[in-house]
């Protein structure tokens, strides 16, 4: 069941690629596909069915969802060059962080913590949050959060931890 729901959220993902952005169909399958994202970790837990392909599934939605979304506003955000440099330094981050892993642990190492979490409520809510409270304002808290949270998985990587 957690793992349809994963599935769920890359469809929507790829949904949201035909919608007209910052719509209010957009708004529909963005939110569902973040809802999604809260409700397959939740259901994996309840049922007792978490496993490793699940864990990689719902990186690889992830992914996906990101990157549908960056196709989608990247070029309706008005982003200064100081949010693109800070967005770089933890892109930067997070690879060497996958290159650690490999090192490291021979695998490429999705790490779930508490933080990394945070951090992903906190960009889904970015785009729910721009028209009120801006866009600088609200990016300064997520940079601020991914960026420890990228130190911290390096971290975790390399000592094994979680």
């Amino acid at each position: 069941m957690a793992n349809t729901i994963t599935f769920f959220r890359i469809a929507v993902s790829i949904v949201l690629l035909f919608c007209p952005v910052l719509s209010p169909v957009f708004y529909v399958f963005y939110i569902a596909a973040g809802l999604s994202d809260m409700l397959d970790g939740f259901v994996a837990r309840q049922t007792d069915t978490v496993s490793k392909l699940g864990a990689r599934l719902d990186t690889m939605a992830d992914f996906v969802f990101v990157v549908v979304c960056l196709i989608k506003l990247l070029p309706v955000l008005h982003i200064p060059a100081w949010l693109y440099a800070w967005i770089g330094i933890i892109a930067l981050i997070k690879v060497v962080n996958i290159i650690s892993g490999l090192a490291v642990q021979k695998k490429l190492v999705a790490v779930h913590s508490v933080m990394n979490k945070a951090t992903g409520a906190l960009l889904f809510l970015l785009l729910l949050t721009i028209p009120a409270v801006g866009l600088k304002y609200s990016a300064i808290v997520t940079c601020a959060a991914a960026t420890f949270a990228a130190i911290q998985e390096g971290y975790f990587i390399r000592t094994g931890r979680e």
